[in-house]
């Protein structure tokens, strides 16, 4: 029976649900009518309706041969306001946050898939030591320390007057200059808590739609190591249980609407894939312990850099008192940091159930005994030494080549650790073999160096006058640590590897494209199509984007280069600045040797000044620009769909206020009219819509159908993220809900095919089999030439407007057949219009 004749299984209404991608689409040009109303929702996400539609359920009869179209526009979670453009600054919390879900699949390895996972948050917290240090190198070295110090810099800036060493006032000591420096710092640490905590309160608060099974205020079970967990569906998420079934199963008795495996003459719960357990969206205690461990590391590090360098003072001094207190403090600082780095390898998320519960004793005591020690630590370092001169630089050059050196090893250890899973479950789709993870955490560490470092060379250049820091004796300080200019040096060695995979990349793109010629001729016109109908321009063009769109395929092989290049270079300049003691420029001695680091080192410090400077230009530029904070934006919808697993600081997470908004929507729409659901995702709307299906209870997900064009859910995410979106999980979701179909092109460089399809079975045209998603790629442009129905050249869509091409609507109409009512109807068309 062919679909469009097919009986239906409920003669309920049907809802379609569109869910636009990356960028944003306006509700008007979704439902393809310029009068919508908004009937759920707020200025930041919310479902509209077209005006004619408001209230189609009491209206049933003038909907049996077509569905409720309702479109949910989420684009304002992430390009919103112009402020949202200075989470720019935040770019490799959000990057290594990342690195925590990418962890390679293995079931069973309990042990190892912490380990990942307590790795990854370290490497975050060194980020967030390692932002802070470079506001102390900044406030209390280049400027308290340094400048205030030198009477030339200090009488160039007038605003450092009443802090020089020359004028000998109150602020002259350098224990109060350094005080009153650390207010920069511990603001900047209240100000990343603030945003997180505020951020985390407008987005990611949503309780996600649960019944019965929302743990306990106080359940500390560490969940972020199961692979799967048994199926326990708790009735419809509207709170009113599934069809009088209020035993926490479904029909079948288990809950998942599949049965139980009794093989073996015992009942076994079948599992859920990760998105599906309940409280996969909603990180509350996770974030909130997180948090409290940053900010406390935070202000231990302002505390320890003030702190230090007075108790150095004192340990050469005579006075006993300032002596021991300073060996106090420095011990409970330590202290301090043994705590942080306890809260924060413990345990990772809870996601079997909802996990309202909060650790007071970690979020409250952490961070006021953080503030404690800072108070005591700046009362310490204020406290009168008359003999005390700033001189070179502040003792804190070590503080930076620690920090490296424990990122490196932390990654490497990371890559051991995904190495071991990757072995246990292998798949020649996953991304570098498993390492994606450390590869992506790696360039975070790189991130965080080049804007922390480009930071402190700007500030230094800027007060060093015509000198350059660290290379000769006309400058009037001495310049930031050493380690920051052997960073720099390395950037430009860094750029010139890439040079060969990038060359390489364009020879293979040029000769792919040749190569392609002839398949697409043959597409267009079943052979040979004579000389007089070819258009050798226009067929290059087309070959040209299927080979760049081919790109996205490779792009790990750049990002493992790049991370192993990092790696290397970055153990090079720890110890080259540890064994010489001197800038790159310095170090070599005479000769060529000499002449290529100091150019190196001219050209690296130029290249991190102008890294930082176009990360604050194009803020700047998106706080007063729409077009471009909607560029922005783009670049969160990719990077912010993931919970802050590992960084609390990262942006916030779209997906726990978008996910459980679709979700309620689909579970209270079926509870409430007993209809069935297509709900249709474009791009990133796909991934929201397939998270938001994985979360319904099973009764729910029988009603349902999935459509979706220009996923990336397997070319992007199933790589990348192979524990949560790999081909198990596919095949598991189109196997529990009523149909899903997949459109895409070959042009189209971030969807595909979900090929989750047995190999030797060819695409179809049915939902029968769970594994037949895919439809044969759509033709793109969709003739060749000029033709009666299209006497203009038609456009290479790519990415863009699925719903143009002519199959869109029949496998929509197809979709939609399979949940409205069997009644007469005429040959159709496409009516309305699709998500972009």
């Amino acid at each position: 029976m062919s679909p469009a004749t097919q009986a239906p299984r409920s003669g309920g209404p049907a809802l379609e649900l569109l869910v636009h991608g990356v960028g944003g689409a306006t509700p008007q040009d979704m439902l393809g009518d310029p009068r919508t109303v908004r009937i759920s929702g707020d200025e930041k996400a919310a479902v509209y309706r077209r005006t004619d539609d408001v209230e189609a359920e009491n209206r049933p009869g003038e909907y049996r041969d077509r569905p409720i179209p309702e479109a949910y526009c989420w684009s304002n979670l992430t390009s919103g306001n112009g402020a949202r453009a200075l989470w720019l600054l935040l770019l490799p919390f959000m990057v290594v946050n990342l690195a925590h879900w990418m962890r390679p699949r293995a079931k069973g390895r309990r042990r190892t898939t912490r380990l990942y996972g307590a790795l990854v948050r370290l490497v975050a917290l060194s980020l967030t030591v390692l932002l802070t240090a470079a506001a102390c190198e900044v406030a209390l070295d280049l400027l308290a320390w340094q400048c205030a110090g030198s009477a030339q810099c200090s009488d160039d800036r007038s605003w450092l007057g009443f802090m020089s060493a020359a004028r000998e006032g109150w602020w002259s000591q350098p224990g109060r200059r350094l005080a009153l420096a650390a207010v920069v710092p511990a603001a900047l640490v209240a100000l990343l808590w603030y945003l997180s905590n505020r951020t985390w309160s407008a987005y990611e608060s949503q309780r996600p739609p649960t019944g019965a099974g929302d743990a306990a205020a106080g359940d500390d079970e560490d969940d972020e190591d199961n692979e799967d967990v048994p199926e326990t569906d708790d009735g419809d998420h509207d709170g009113r249980g599934d069809d009088g079934d209020h035993d926490g199963r479904s029909e079948d008795g288990n809950g998942d609407g599949r049965g139980t495996d009794e093989a073996d003459g015992q009942r076994k719960p079948l599992v859920r894939p990760a998105l599906g357990r309940p409280g996969f969206w909603y990180g509350r205690r996770l974030v909130a312990r997180l948090r409290a461990a940053h900010t406390a590391a935070g202000l231990l590090t302002v505390a320890a850099a003030v702190a230090g360098a007075a108790a150095r003072h004192d340990r050469g001094g005579e006075d006993t008192l300032l002596k021991v207190c300073g060996i106090l403090l420095e011990g409970a600082l330590v202290a301090g940091a043994a705590a942080v780095l306890w809260v924060v390898a413990r345990r990772g998320r809870s996601e079997r159930r909802v996990d309202a519960g909060i650790d007071r004793a970690a979020v409250r005591c952490l961070p006021g005994a953080a503030l404690v020690l800072l108070a005591l630590s700046l009362l310490y370092a204020s406290w009168s030494r008359p003999g005390w001169t700033s001189y070179g630089t502040l003792p804190g050059d070590v503080t930076f080549r620690v920090i490296v050196l424990a990122q490196g090893a932390l990654v490497v250890a990371l890559a051991m650790a995904a190495r071991r899973l990757h072995r246990r479950a292998r798949h020649p789709r996953t991304v570098l073999h498993g390492l994606g993870g450390p590869a992506v955490a790696m360039l975070a560490c790189a991130l965080g160096g080049v804007m922390t470092g480009g930071v402190a060379q700007r500030v230094a250049d800027w007060l060093d006058g015509p000198g350059t820091p660290g290379m000769d004796g006309e400058g009037t300080i001495p310049g930031p640590p050493v380690l920051l200019s052997w960073q720099a040096s390395v950037i430009p060695v860094l750029l010139a590897v890439l040079l060969v995979p990038t060359v390489l990349l364009a020879v293979r793109t040029w000769v792919a494209a040749r190569r392609l010629v002839p398949r697409i001729e043959a597409e267009y016109f079943d052979g040979d199509p004579g000389e007089g109908r070819r258009d050798r321009v226009r067929t290059r063009r087309i070959a040209g984007t299927r080979a760049r769109a081919a790109l996205t395929d490779v792009t790990p092989l750049i990002v493992g280069v790049v991370s192993g290049a990092t790696l290397l270079l970055g153990a090079a300049a720890v110890g080259g600045a540890w064994l010489s003691g001197e800038v790159p420029g310095r170090s070599f001695g005479e000769g060529p040797a000499e002449s290529a680091a100091e150019t190196a080192q001219a050209l690296g410090s130029w290249l991190v000044g102008f890294g930082f400077i176009l990360f604050v230009t194009m803020g700047r530029r998106a706080y007063r620009d729409a077009s471009a904070r909607r560029t922005i934006g783009i670049l969160w919808d990719v990077g912010t769909f993931w919970p802050r697993a590992a960084h609390p600081f990262a942006p916030p997470c779209y997906a726990e206020r978008a996910v459980p908004d679709l979700t309620w929507r689909m579970c209270t729409w079926t509870g409430r009219t007993g209809g069935r659901l297509v709900i249709s995702g474009h791009s990133q709307g796909s991934v929201l819509a397939a998270a938001a299906v994985w979360q319904l209870p099973a009764a729910t997900r029988r009603r349902v159908a999935l459509l979706t064009y220009g996923s990336p859910l397997e070319r992007l995410y199933g790589r990348w993220f192979p524990a949560y979106f790999g081909p198990k999980a596919l095949l598991e979701l189109s196997s529990e809900v009523d149909c899903w179909r997949n459109l895409w092109r070959r042009t189209d460089p971030i969807g595909g095919p979900m090929l989750i399809a047995a190999e030797t079975d060819p695409p179809g045209d049915g939902c029968d089999d769970p594994a037949d998603v895919d439809r044969q790629a759509l033709k793109d442009p969709v003739v060749y030439g000029r033709s009666e129905r299209h006497p203009l050249p038609e456009p290479i869509l790519g990415h863009s407007d699925y719903q143009a091409h002519p199959d869109f609507a029949k496998e929509r109409a197809a979709l939609l057949d399979r949940l409205t009512p069997a009644v007469p109807r005429q040959a159709q068309g496409s009516s309305g219009r699709s998500s972009a």
